[in-house]
């Protein structure tokens, strides 16, 4: 994998990306990629929830408790890559903006 993590920006993305290489993580195989949709308030709006269902499918509602805010989480099966990963973040945001969320965090098991 010598001059892979070259591609990734040194931004926190990018960081977990080289973290994902240096654990030897397999980014020919397909995995359940969590993306987590943050808001300004708890319980979030409906409407932005009814959207993001429509958009991803199932999905998990965490509220707050006494380890952090609450979260909104949906998954992608598929590779894993930089572009996908910050893609679908923006996409998220994009689309959660209008109902004060943002999608700025995600994680994968391997």
């Amino acid at each position: 994998m010598k001059g892979f993590t070259d591609d990734w920006p040194d931004d926190a993305d990018g960081g977990v990306f080289r973290n994902l290489a240096a654990d030897a993580f397999d980014f020919s195989k397909k995995y359940s990629v969590d993306y987590n949709v943050d808001f300004a308030s708890w319980p979030p709006p409906a409407a932005g929830v009814e959207l993001l269902r429509t958009l991803y499918g199932e999905l998990g509602l965490y509220p707050p408790d006494e380890h952090g805010d609450g979260y909104v989480q949906f998954q992608i099966l598929g590779k894993v890559s930089y572009e996908g990963v910050t893609s679908v973040q923006r996409q998220a945001t994009a689309a959660m903006s209008q109902f004060g969320g943002a999608c700025e965090s995600w994680g994968v098991m391997h």
